[in-house]
């Protein structure tokens, strides 16, 4: 076992959960590297230190800069505001040393671009973890194997309702694009559709805003959007992403239907997929629970005990399992920067989409 130095550039939400996962990884996959909380970076001094007495770190510090360029920190996790992910990114590359970059990727197209062309020939990655449930991974093995046939139709969604109420207060979330639903939730559904379908050549969308004023504020980017999609394959695709949808708490979800069969998944119920084969008699045929156990991927490292379960916290686990087999290996494991950069150029066509009233060519966005 080597040890390697872990940077993780904020300290809220999700870089508590890179924190975890990295003092987590070791002993549950078994890695051969083994990561040492090295060095935690926050707005603030006080908040640093906060974070490092919470998490473990041996150090803190206020200025990601001192972060990236300390030799004892050898790989960087980014979870802070989408609006800082080019500068870090590029300064970790310019030393050499692997970047795991939370969504959106960048806060632009053009930023991800420019960050796809300086993790050139380093190890990246993007952090999209819920198509990493157990459940979604075995998805997209049984799509591989044509379990379903040919793929027809898709639906997704991302749903959530954390804004529902008009009388909620604005705040950081309600203002500027990369923080409204099409640059906050969508890319997770959009890098889910990816993932099981494939790429995405056209698309059609609308976006809007609901509630434009907010007490405390005016609202400057998007509630909730939708768009129709056509896949390379051929397959036609819709989704629908929100912030306000009353009752939805995690609502990614998906639905995907192919000439021999259909699939049926929602992260509300993450240790569950539901799969429709028409080879079954037509007096028993129907859409079947299948609970997730040892026999599916990345399952039995957490637990040995069918349909007990996974949650969310395991799967940023298997996103640092990843991310480090990937350091040691010198393999890119997906979803890495190129990756996260066609889901900001869907995004990207998606938005443009909803401005011209016209569908888009991804690929000429």
């Amino acid at each position: 076992m080597t040890e390697i130095g872990i940077g993780i550039i904020g300290g809220g939400y999700m870089g508590k959960a890179h924190a975890v996962a990295m003092s987590a990884v070791g002993p549950i996959f078994d890695t051969t590297l083994r990561p040492r909380l090295e060095m935690v970076c926050a707005r603030s001094a006080k908040s640093a230190e906060t974070y490092r007495k919470a998490f473990g770190f041996a150090r803190a510090t206020d200025n990601w800069e001192t972060l990236v360029a300390d030799p004892k920190v050898e790989a960087i996790i980014i979870a802070s505001p989408q609006e800082t992910h080019r500068a870090i990114a590029e300064a970790a590359f310019a030393l050499n040393k692997p970047v795991f970059c939370e969504k959106p990727l960048g806060a632009s197209l053009v930023d991800s671009r420019a960050m796809v062309k300086a993790a050139a020939g380093q190890i990246s990655m993007t952090g999209f973890n819920y198509i990493r449930t157990p459940a979604s991974q075995f998805a997209r093995q049984l799509i591989s194997d044509g379990a379903i046939g040919d793929v027809t139709w898709f639906r997704g969604e991302h749903t959530e309702d954390f804004l529902a109420d008009p009388q909620s207060p604005a705040n950081w979330r309600t203002d500027g694009d990369a923080n409204g639903t099409m640059g906050d939730l969508a890319p997770h559904m959009v890098n889910g559709a990816l993932a099981l379908i494939g790429p995405i050549m056209s698309v059609i969308a609308e976006v809007e805003t609901v509630h434009d004023k907010r007490p405390g504020g005016n609202v400057t980017n998007d509630d909730h959007g939708q768009m129709m999609c056509r896949f390379q394959n051929g397959a036609m695709g819709q989704m629908y992403f929100s912030r306000i949808s009353h009752g939805r708490k995690m609502g990614y979800a998906y639905e995907i239907t192919g000439t021999k069969g259909a699939i049926r998944f929602d992260q509300e119920d993450q240790n569950a997929l539901w799969l429709y084969s028409m080879d079954e008699p037509e007096k028993t045929r129907g859409f079947r629970k299948i609970l997730t156990g040892p026999a599916h991927p990345d399952y039995e490292a957490f637990c040995q005990g069918p349909g007990h379960g996974t949650g969310y916290q395991d799967q940023i686990t298997i996103e640092a399992r990843d991310f480090l087999h990937a350091i040691e290996t010198k393999i890119p494991v997906w979803p890495t920067f190129q990756d996260g950069m066609e889901v900001n150029q869907v995004i990207a066509a998606a938005m443009a989409s909803s401005r011209s009233k016209t569908w888009i060519d991804v690929a000429s966005v």
